[in-house]
């Protein structure tokens, strides 16, 4: 779906000018996006398997949750709508974790140059995924992996992109101490 998007400067301010998504991913343009990233407390991690229509990484499980963050949109406000277009989930803003953002440079054999600021979220998946609604033209599936896939994408073909390694490991380390941090609360 081609939205309307803020443009940024490289480090992330506003610009004043909005483009569509496909403008901005033609002129690599730098531009906001969300990443969600759901996981249980018994050390399970949600990916979703991307469309095999997207452009970009069709057919790939990937992170739970991810999109672009629309014109005038905040981050949080953001974050939530993905969550509940994807996956069918209704959060409030106080159950997503923001663990820090990323700055994302690809240029992709087919054109698109995504240039982005990864806003990236953690946070407790506390249902079953059975009772998770997908978004068809976005996700082909969900499903829970255990967390160590992280740290080990390379012994999984079509699990996320063993060129993203470093995020993925501290992905892992930050939901890894929000289970210890959450179990100890529980005690």
């Amino acid at each position: 779906m081609d939205e309307l998007i803020d443009i940024l400067t490289p480090e992330g301010k506003l610009t004043g000018k909005t483009a569509l998504k496909s403008e901005a991913h033609k002129n690599g343009w730098f531009h906001a996006t969300v990443h969600i990233w759901l996981f249980t407390l018994d050390k399970k991690i949600l990916l979703q398997k991307r469309a095999i229509t997207k452009k970009v990484f069709p057919g790939l499980w990937d992170i739970s949750v991810a999109g672009h963050v629309g014109a005038g949109e905040t981050i949080l406000t953001s974050a939530k709508r993905e969550i509940l277009e994807e996956i069918g989930l209704e959060l409030d803003e106080k159950d997503l974790l923001k663990i820090g953002t990323r700055i994302h440079q690809v240029k992709h054999k087919n054109g698109i140059k995504d240039n982005e600021h990864h806003h990236v979220f953690i946070t407790e998946l506390k249902v079953p995924i059975s009772t998770l609604t997908i978004q068809k033209e976005e996700v082909d599936a969900v499903k829970l992996f255990d967390l160590d896939i992280l740290k080990n994408t390379e012994k999984f073909e079509n699990v996320l992109l063993a060129r993203f390694h470093d995020y993925y490991c501290s992905i892992y380390d930050k939901i890894y101490t929000e289970i210890a941090r959450k179990h100890s609360n529980l005690k």
